[in-house]
């Protein structure tokens, strides 16, 4: 017998990175088969209301957080024993910093750095990282830019009119807006939200993507290079409506700055008359730039007298040749092209001649959006709930057909449950529910390191990839599952570590989401190939 219980904690406001983190705990715990922790919101009670959790929507209370769990019944009263503990954080930590004043506003907070500034010898705050519900996000990033502080927007649901008076704003004082919705940012070396540790260098990145951000950081440090900052835009930045204003500020704080020597742009493609305006801008810099505006033209690129780079992986290796600083490229993936096609075959005569199909369960949507580029051609029936180029959207995320690659972070798989980079367990019933269909040869994944990402993702995966082999195994079949891991050895992680569970696991790694991505594609077309004796 499953219960369902919800239960209020009223006063203990926790932003949306600690609240998916909390779910993810609380999910881990025995006999609990789910957990829900958002903060009473009406837009979120309004969405539990539809989930048939809530009868009615109460009124909202945005400072009180609304647990959901689900489970067996003392297995659920135990949990919620435990989540008043985890959020009780006075009691749990008892420490001198628990017992100050609580701060109420960005000013206090301003005043309490300054206090504390002779004694850590560091400068005055520059910079507010804005997580509260969206209802709300924008009139405290104004009183944070008013007092003369960048902004790093973590919170969506930020309307376009407000971002855009925003990023107006902050332009006209030379001031950053990263937002709303930016997951991903390194200032000075320090990682904001979901980020990788990567070396310091000169080399800058700016990006409207937060995956990718991470993906050309992490892939920069393994060349030999190192960055200044990554600077992220938030995903609707360069839109029209928004006209790219935090990228053109960025942009031009890092054309300024001596110690970034190469610049990096990184996004999906932007409205035509805002690409314009950031290419007419890189091209009289005076510093090379790498412009990976992932399914652009690149002659259109060229045309401005800019570097091109068709893959994030492209991009990364660019910056790094460009860099006058940079080491030699580490050059440990630098087989991996001319090998690919050897092990294409040897993967290919595993299967069985039905298998022809790719199913791809993405954490990081700029990794599903650059597969489907890389795909479109060669899989003409491909299907994303991220659709590109000529690859039409799925009619039912719930449900594969043929060849069909999924961002399983977007807003359909997450409403009421945390993202999958920080709890993969949604991927793992769908990784199951993939590898049993028998017209299916592989399962394409990524794996996300840093902060914020759940602490072993790898680990996380392993049961459900023996429990998908066995079952194919007595139906007489091999399903391949190939992927790639994102991030670093000085990530909490581990890069080598989580290679290494993973590969032991059997799982097929490439050294950059487009290698893994170029893997399946030789390995579909060789196992189409006429064999011999056939």
């Amino acid at each position: 017998m499953t219960d369902v219980v919800t239960r209020f904690f009223p006063n203990l406001y926790r932003d949306s990175v600690a609240l998916m983190q909390l779910s993810a705990r609380l999910a881990r715990l025995p006999g609990v088969a789910q957990a829900s922790a958002q903060m009473a919101t009406r837009a979120n009670l309004e969405l539990m209301k539809s989930a048939g959790v809530l009868d009615s929507v109460p009124e909202p209370r945005p400072n009180d957080i609304f647990l959901v769990l689900s489970g067996e019944a003392d297995a659920v009263d135990d949990a919620l024993r435990t989540a008043a503990g985890w959020l009780d954080e006075k009691a749990a930590r008892g420490d001198e910093e628990a017992q100050q004043e609580p701060l109420r506003s960005i000013q206090m907070a301003i005043e309490r750095a300054g206090a504390n500034e002779g004694e850590t010898e560091g400068q005055a705050a520059n910079l507010a990282l804005i997580s509260t519900p969206g209802d709300y996000a924008a009139a405290e990033a104004m009183k944070a830019l008013r007092l003369g502080l960048n902004v790093m927007i973590f919170s969506d649901n930020v309307s376009v009119e407000a971002e855009v008076a925003l990023k107006r704003y902050a332009r006209e004082r030379n001031l950053l807006v990263m937002g709303p919705d930016c997951g991903t940012s390194i200032i000075n070396g320090i990682p904001l939200a979901f980020a990788n540790v990567v070396k310091r260098g000169d080399i800058g990145l700016i990006g409207a993507s937060g995956t990718g951000l991470q993906q050309v950081s992490c892939l920069i440090d393994h060349y030999g290079g190192g960055i200044t900052h990554a600077i992220g835009t938030g995903g609707h930045d360069l839109s029209a409506a928004v006209g790219g204003l935090t990228m053109l500020t960025a942009f031009e704080q890092l054309a300024g700055d001596p110690a970034t020597r190469v610049i990096v742009l990184v996004s999906k493609p932007p409205a035509a008359v805002v690409a314009e305006t950031l290419l007419r801008a890189a091209q009289h810099c005076g510093k090379p730039v790498v412009v990976c505006f992932l399914g652009a033209s690149a002659d259109s690129i060229r045309a401005f007298a800019l570097t091109p780079a068709d893959t994030l992986e492209d991009a990364a290796r660019q910056a790094v040749r460009l860099s006058p600083s940079a080491s030699a490229m580490a050059g440990a993936d630098a087989p991996e092209a001319s090998d690919r096609a050897q092990r294409a075959r040897r993967l290919a005569a595993q299967l069985r001649p039905e298998q022809r199909h790719l199913r791809g369960l993405y954490t990081g949507g700029t990794f599903c959006y650059e597969a489907v580029l890389m795909l479109q051609e060669a899989l003409p029936g491909l299907r994303s709930n991220t659709p590109a180029g000529s690859v039409g959207r799925i009619a039912d995320v719930w449900t594969s057909h043929s060849d069909t690659l999924l961002d399983l972070g977007d807003d359909e798989f997450t409403r009421g449950r945390p993202h999958p980079m920080i709890d993969p367990g949604l991927r793992n019933e769908r990784l199951l529910a993939e590898a049993a269909d028998p017209g299916v040869a592989i399962v394409l994944l990524d794996f996300v390191l840093g902060y914020g990402a759940h602490p072993d993702p790898a680990g996380q995966i392993v049961p459900a990839l023996r429990a998908a082999r066995q079952a194919a195994s007595q139906a007489g079949r091999t399903v391949l599952f190939i992927g790639h891991v994102c991030g670093t050895d000085g990530d909490p992680q581990g890069l080598s570590e989580q290679c290494q569970t993973l590969a032991a696991a059997g799982v097929e790694l490439a050294a950059s989401n487009a290698g893994a991505v170029a893997l399946c594609r030789a390995v579909l077309e060789a196992a189409r190939a006429p064999r011999s004796g056939d």
